[in-house]
């Protein structure tokens, strides 16, 4: 019989509960009423940030965490804000849509449209929460050895 772990180290699958907020105090995220989000831990599946305070925690544990954003998801980056033409657009795009481009390397980077004048439109390339601290509230509801096809495959199954 495998020997179970309770403490969070690289290559456990952990399950938590959290309620994610801005520096505000507006709820941006919940688990709350659904399912506990799990994860491969060590393998760069969260935050930075939030991995780091979590690595050596045990089931049960709780904690109220300030991540800055450079350990959340960066700083706002202004090298990826462009502008294009609106004719390269095959459909209606306006401010507050969600767009995407192929990168050469053949990711998909999605873009906000923060603009969209008569002959060109504003993308942002940054994620919605780049250059903002996060507060989390959270549980740690399950920890368990990783099995060796979710080592391999890099993610909980």
């Amino acid at each position: 019989m495998n020997e179970t772990t309770t403490t969070i180290a690289n290559d456990t699958v952990v399950s938590i509960e959290y309620t994610l907020k801005d520096d505000a105090g507006e709820v941006l995220d919940s688990s709350d009423g659904g399912e506990p989000l799990s994860y491969l831990h060590g393998h760069g599946q969260i935050i930075p940030g939030l991995e780091r305070e979590l690595d050596g925690k045990s089931v049960g544990d709780e904690l109220s965490l300030h991540i800055e954003a450079e350990d959340a998801y960066g700083p706002h980056d202004p090298e990826r804000i462009v502008e294009v033409e609106r004719s390269n657009f095959e459909f209606d795009v306006k401010e507050g849509d969600y767009v995407q481009a192929q990168h050469p390397d053949g990711s998909v980077i999605p873009f906000l449209v923060t603009e969209a004048g008569e002959t060109t439109v504003t993308l942002d390339g940054n994620h919605p929460l780049a250059g903002k601290a996060l507060n989390f509230d959270v549980k740690v509801v399950a920890v368990r050895d990783a099995t060796e096809e979710e080592r391999s495959h890099g993610h909980a199954h």
